[in-house]
């Protein structure tokens, strides 16, 4: 299985060798769309996708995502990069290159519930998320065979609040000797400190349900049923020292009925909560996802 996903991934990384995306955020003006085409035309890019999106034309922000091919792409990036700066200081750019076949590492943080990890593992074996999963980190030992069959290392760190501080420094080092470049909360139920939040800022993406803030702490589907709620869904959002109010990514409900008892609830807000989670984490590798205060612009 190792072996398939390895040749997989290198056709894949073949085919985008010469793809490039540039994502921009900046004071709008007129103008803006022909400075950043004529830029790439300049080095016989082609534009193949563009999504942009003013928070107001005559004083807001302007946001834009583009896709582009360029041949030769490894040889011009460099000067590419640094061409712009000029560009980008001129309009009072906040920018960012990003190159689809360097591929980013990825850990999955996760504690007893699977179906997230499931769901993760199931799209990366498939080809359908850009990345390299290198670590799976838990405070229980539960999913250990599963990871461990795909050849992905997996590390057991006992964690409660008593310990954190330590806890929390040797996951740092295992970010820092693995190289990640994006961590995943999949149903990992332990609060993060602020310094740990501090080292990976808008690189940690999280799940929850989306009862918050009617049902926080334990057992928020046993409340939800006595309350009789009619929708349930879930959220997935960029971790901040805010606990759950992080820039949200992606969300989504389900209907539910008199019918559906507390385990039915629960079947579903799993469902929910393995496609939103997949969803957030896809865009974030295809830097589909420029983050404005605390929202997100997301091009999908």
């Amino acid at each position: 299985m190792e072996t398939e996903v390895k040749v997989k991934l290198e056709k894949h990384n073949k085919q985008l060798e010469n793809r490039g995306r540039l994502l921009v955020k900046c004071p709008d003006k007129p103008g803006i769309v022909s400075v950043l085409s004529t830029f790439l035309h300049n080095y016989d890019s082609n534009i193949i996708e563009s999504s942009q999106y003013s928070s107001d034309p005559e004083n807001g922000t302007f946001f834009i995502r583009i896709e582009y091919h360029c041949d030769h792409l490894a040889e011009k990036s460099a000067n590419m990069e640094k061409d712009f700066e000029e560009i980008a200081t001129t309009h009072s750019m906040d920018y960012e290159f990003a190159y689809p076949n360097e591929r980013k590492r990825s850990a999955i943080f996760v504690s007893k519930e699977p179906h997230c990890l499931m769901e993760l593992l199931w799209e990366w074996q498939n080809g359908d998320l850009d990345t390299d999963i290198v670590v799976v980190i838990s405070n229980h030992e539960d999913a250990r065979p599963f990871v461990e069959a795909l050849g992905i290392p997996y590390y057991y760190i006992p964690a409660n609040k008593d310990i954190r501080k330590q806890v929390e420094a040797e996951q740092i080092r295992l970010m820092e000797e693995y190289k990640v470049d994006l961590l995943i909360l999949a149903r990992y139920m332990q609060i993060l400190t602020p310094d740990f939040v501090r080292h990976f800022e808008n690189r940690i993406i999280n799940i929850h349900h989306s009862f918050l803030p009617a049902f926080i702490g334990a057992g928020p589907y046993e409340r939800a049923f006595e309350r009789g709620v009619k929708l349930i869904g879930a959220t997935s959002h960029y971790v901040t020292n805010n606990l759950d109010e992080g820039p949200i990514i992606e969300q989504d409900v389900e209907r539910v009925n008199h019918r559906d008892d507390v385990t039915d609830l629960k079947k579903i807000g799993r469902k929910i909560e393995r496609r939103v989670l997949a969803k957030a984490v896809k865009w974030h590798l295809e830097n589909r996802i420029i983050v404005q205060d605390n929202k997100t612009i997301v091009f999908h």
